[in-house]
């Protein structure tokens, strides 16, 4: 094997037993937004074999900001599509099964049925949805991190990943939490910002978009990636 070769240097860190693993696995993002969008980006690079990719929207010019996926050219465009091409662009083995609907607690469990999915990655921005697609992962034995909220602030070092009843500052980690806990379901693992929002979502009573930067989901992202790609190939050294 030379360095030209796609997953070279990857091998280096991971090995080659650890590339293998990654090439046989598939994995579930819900949402291809700022975070799912940079989700993909990681896991395409890395050598994931198989991705699910489930989102119900197209591409505006709101997403250039922050969304990889969302470009001049992209706006318009259904994001399961991009996200398909995207893939294929970075490594044409990859398969891609894309679910373009709006989801929820209904369907999550559809999603799922997608093949035999060894992680899953929740970045959606419905809660309802986030917390079936929690629930859906434990109930299957399959392994999930979800994401919280990345909007409205501006420091992307603030991230944390760990058991999200451990999670603090997070307004949406706060629900994701109780309503884990009346279901019964724990050791959910998590990423959040330990940083207070920086905007309010509401101007004089009037819900607002979260307000966001490039950098930040960015980050968000790219971290799941590496903690998907660290316990897919089995190099996890936390």
């Amino acid at each position: 094997m030379t360095d030209e070769t796609f997953t070279s240097r990857t091998a280096r860190l991971i090995g080659e037993e650890g590339v293998e693993r990654l090439a046989r696995s598939t994995v579930l993002i819900l949402g291809l937004g700022g975070v799912g969008g940079f989700v993909l980006e990681g896991l395409a690079r890395a050598g994931v074999g198989r991705f699910v990719l489930a989102d119900c929207d197209v591409f505006t010019e709101s997403n250039l900001n922050r969304q990889i996926l969302a470009t001049r050219e992209t706006v318009g465009q259904k994001k399961t599509e991009v996200a398909r091409l995207r893939v294929a662009s970075i490594n044409p083995a990859a398969e891609v099964v894309t679910f373009d609907a709006f989801l929820d607690a209904a369907n999550i469990p559809e999603v799922f049925s997608l093949g035999e999915i060894s992680f899953a990655v929740d970045a959606v921005d419905n809660v309802t949805a986030k917390i079936a697609a929690v629930c859906e992962a434990k109930r299957r034995g399959i392994p999930v991190i979800t994401c919280m909220g990345t909007g409205n602030h501006l420091d992307p070092s603030r991230f944390v990943v760990g058991d999200l009843a451990k999670s603090s500052v997070c307004p949406l980690a706060r629900v994701m939490r109780t309503e884990l806990r009346r279901r019964g379901v724990s050791g959910v693992t998590a990423l959040w910002s330990t940083e207070p929002p920086v905007v309010t979502s509401s101007r004089d009573g009037v819900k607002l978009p979260p307000a966001s930067v490039s950098f930040v989901p960015s980050v968000a992202g790219l971290t799941i990636a590496g903690y998907v790609v660290r316990a897919l190939a089995g190099v996890d050294r936390t």
